[in-house]
């Protein structure tokens, strides 16, 4: 995992921590990826590893969608995924 994802899962875990900390039940996270054109299959470089560190910390991934679209940088892929307390 590239420096990036890993700075971006290690900072999802942190909140996900932090949320529980606070007694929360439901959280709801962007992660966004960078370059995902609708054209391309395959794996979502550095998704996976946020949503894992999240699950890390107590929390599932109950309902996950996701939108595409332009920012200056290029295309991006945007998942709002919803969590909830094991």
């Amino acid at each position: 995992m590239g420096f990036i994802n890993q700075a971006k899962a290690n900072e999802a875990e942190r909140q996900a921590a932090d949320a529980h900390a606070e007694g929360r039940s439901v959280i709801v996270f962007k992660i966004i990826e960078a370059n995902a054109g609708s054209r391309n299959t395959g794996i979502m470089r550095g998704v996976g590893e946020q949503i894992e560190a999240v699950e890390r910390q107590g929390w599932a991934l109950d309902t996950m969608t996701a939108a595409e679209g332009k920012a200056l940088s290029g295309e991006r892929t945007a998942l709002i995924c919803l969590f909830r307390r094991r």
